[in-house]
């Protein structure tokens, strides 16, 4: 079945390739194909020559990706950085600006149908949300999944989207037939970093709500706190909030990682500090010098998060740390987030200003036990 046309664009879309060339020469304002929506994004239909993107050194060998940049805007995304690879920027492009895959599944179908085929293990949803709002209308998740069924292919999925509850059928049905995991991400629970840092989410507890529904109807889902965010959510009382919530909405699992900042994703999260929390900047520069904060905050929030998941007794598989989850054969999150690290970070954008001094000390001297 052939996507389904929304706008009056050319009957084959550009193909990737192709959009990267025009955007090099034109700039952003040279996709005149690409339609504005309600959202105030614009969509840009283009066309792939594979679905299945091969990777090394996970815990999956393939990612499946419908879609590119997302209305989700989450601020620490790692995937903004990718954005640079059709000649776009990290910061609002990555947002407002989305490559629509419109012949995705039959791409995937044709792939799975080799008989070289091996059916190794996909991740779905790796650089974009599989479940960002436009899904609703080209429906390609769930017409790769479909596929994914048909082929008896392993899946673990990961989304912010609740959407996924419309294709519990379909997601039950890949786990009786091969495997399928459910990784929905809420980092966090607290209102004011929630509305913060993923501005075009839907709310976490709708996102948990979401993660009850699967697990009623047969799926095998649960949460990633994902990515643990300093001076956002590393209070004490914002992570003992989340865990309590993942553990009432019935979570099979729990996971959890620290924010990681690398090229266009650094550029544009920094930027965002300087804009809205100013007081945060210089604590954020002495603890990423580079893409990762020191290993020295690890241990402390690995005992903070085994000691609430404990407390709450989290689903049986819950939270295991980053230094040993390479060996689940289930993956776990977005594949550069597999190696970040989790710490603690004393301080908290919402508090005020003047607390900057005393948010500095405590990256410096190590976190508090709070």
């Amino acid at each position: 079945m052939d996507a389904p046309r929304l706008f009056d664009s050319p009957a084959s879309p550009p193909t990737t390739r192709a959009i990267t060339v025009k955007v090099l020469r034109d700039g952003p304002s040279g996709l005149d194909q690409a339609q504005r929506r309600a959202d105030n994004a614009r969509y840009q239909e283009v066309t792939c020559r594979s679905a299945l993107n091969p990777v090394t050194g996970m815990p999956f060998q393939w990612t499946l990706n419908p879609y590119r940049g997302c209305t989700h805007a989450c601020h620490y995304c790692f995937a903004r950085r990718y954005q640079t690879q059709f000649a776009l920027g990290p910061d609002d492009e990555f947002s407002s600006l989305i490559f629509v895959k419109v012949n995705f599944p039959e791409v995937l179908r044709r792939e799975l149908e080799k008989p070289t085929w091996k059916r190794d293990l996909v991740a779905l949803g790796t650089a974009t949300d599989p479940y960002q709002p436009i899904e609703g209308s080209y429906k390609l998740t769930r017409r790769a999944l479909e596929a994914l069924v048909a082929s008896r292919t392993p899946v673990g999925l990961v989304t912010k989207g609740p959407m996924v509850v419309r294709d519990a059928d379909v997601l039950a049905e890949l786990g009786r037939v091969a495997h399928c995991t459910v990784h929905i991400s809420v980092p966090t629970v607290d209102e004011d970093a929630w509305s913060a840092l993923e501005p075009g989410t839907a709310h976490p507890l709708q996102r948990l709500r979401a993660v009850r529904a699967l697990r009623k109807a047969g799926v095998n889902a649960g949460v990633l706190l994902a990515p643990v965010v300093p001076g956002f959510t590393t209070e004490r009382r914002r992570l003992e909030a989340t865990i309590r919530a993942v553990a009432e909405h019935d979570a099979a699992f729990m996971g959890s990682s620290v924010l990681y900042l690398k090229d266009g994703t650094k550029d544009h999260f920094m930027g965002f500090l300087r804009e809205e929390f100013p007081h945060l900047v210089a604590g954020y520069e002495r603890l990423y010098p580079g893409s990762y904060a020191p290993a020295a905050y690890v241990e402390k929030v690995k005992g903070l998060v085994n000691e609430l998941r404990q407390r709450y007794a989290v689903g049986a598989r819950a939270s295991r740390m980053a230094d040993d989850r390479a060996a689940d054969p289930v993956p776990t999150m977005a594949p550069e987030t597999v190696a970040q690290q989790m710490f603690e970070w004393a301080g908290s954008p919402m508090e005020s200003a003047s607390r900057a001094t005393r948010v500095g000390a405590a990256v410096t001297a190590g976190p508090a036990d709070r």
